[in-house]
């Protein structure tokens, strides 16, 4: 059975939780609050028991994991009710099902695996689900029954483990511009191309660029939660995850390295292309780059996931748990989109040009509204 790690009230020794509203750790039976500096000594605790770790307990090196715990499913045990919680490999935080109780899975959060940073939830529950009718509110191809809020099946908050990528970038590039110009003379047409060589250079300094480190999370979800305000992150408290889900990293520093390299290339890239307009045609004929000043951190980041089920399929819906951009694609309903399009042809008065328009969209399926 894996180990957990909790927090209790001094004062009457119920679970507490870190509340996102006046950023403490509060007891929710009698009303007693904590700043997270003062549990500090909860990680101290952490670091002597991993450096006490041998190989009978649960706090020892990733590569001798029993070997039932090393086939990706763990039961943990609820010190309050007793009860089990059922984890894989990557869980770190969350609440048992049995007495609602906030247990952190404190192997998950040593060595290795103890992030750098955390950012702390800023936005509670309700300002997901706020966030959620205002993502639906206008949208006029949504299905109206998808609107209800009983479709919902699941709002969790949780941490989600990325890495930050910090760099200075130089790169050098080198394009092919043509220019041209046409004009007759003598009953002959001509046109004259000119040709260049543009020579460019740029620096950039980026600073702390996240790349999420769960193979869970869908990347595309994850990167159109950003930007986040890393002037509020704070060094890594346990006391932060109460009352919230957590997992630790599963995809390493050196995998998600390239997409933040992709990243840095793609930034770079239009910042000189922007530098070659003028030009009937440009094209990049070679590009060096070089890093400087490397850095990586491994951080904690808020977000609300929201579950929506309809029609036998499930809708996964994010939010930055702190700045409250909210991102999700919607099903699009095909019958109001037969009638908008049918009410557009008659408005044009071109049934024939309208219809071709309208087949092209419906070939397209559902999407993003």
């Amino acid at each position: 059975m894996a180990q957990l790690l909790e927090y209790k009230c001094p004062a009457c020794g119920a679970s507490l939780q870190f509340d996102s509203g006046s950023q403490q750790v509060v007891c929710p039976y009698c009303d007693s609050s904590f700043s997270p500096q003062s549990l500090i000594d909860y990680d101290a605790f952490l670091k002597q028991d991993a450096a006490n770790a041998n190989s009978e307990t649960w706090d020892k090196d990733p590569e001798h994991w029993e070997k039932d715990e090393a086939s990706g499913l763990n039961i943990y045990v609820c010190s309050a009710c007793g009860g089990e919680v059922l984890g894989d490999d990557t869980l770190a935080s969350a609440r048992c099902p049995f007495c609602d109780n906030t247990v952190i899975m404190k192997r998950q959060f040593t060595g290795e695996w103890k992030p750098d940073l955390v950012l702390p939830f800023q936005l509670d529950r309700e300002h997901a689900m706020e966030g959620f009718r205002k993502h639906l509110f206008g949208k006029k191809l949504l299905n109206k029954a998808f609107r209800s809020e009983s479709n919902v099946q699941e709002i969790k908050g949780i941490y989600v483990p990325f890495w930050l990528f910090s760099s200075d970038i130089r790169t050098n590039a080198r394009y092919s511009g043509t220019r041209s110009r046409a004009w007759t003379s003598g009953g002959y047409d001509y046109v004259e191309t000119s040709r260049y060589a543009l020579l460019r250079s740029a620096d950039a300094h980026f600073e702390r660029i996240p790349v999420d480190g769960s193979m869970k999370m869908n990347d595309a979800l994850m990167d159109s939660l950003e930007p986040f305000d890393f002037s509020k992150a704070v060094d890594f408290q346990t006391a932060y995850l109460s009352g919230y889900f957590a997992d630790r990293y599963d995809v390493d520093a050196e995998k998600s390295v390239e997409r933040a390299r992709t990243r840095f290339g793609n930034t770079i890239g239009r910042m000189m292309s922007s530098t070659t307009a003028g030009f009937s045609s440009v094209s990049l004929e070679t590009s060096t780059t070089s890093e400087h000043n490397n850095k990586r951190e491994y951080a904690l980041l808020p977000v609300w996931l929201l579950h929506v089920s309809w029609k036998n399929k499930l809708y996964t819906f994010a939010m930055n748990g702190q700045t409250g951009k909210f991102v999700g694609n919607l099903p699009l309903d095909k019958g109001r989109y037969w009638k908008l399009w049918a009410l557009y042809a008659l408005a044009i008065g071109g049934g024939l040009s309208a219809l071709i328009v309208l087949l092209h969209f419906l070939g397209m399926g559902g999407g993003c509204l």
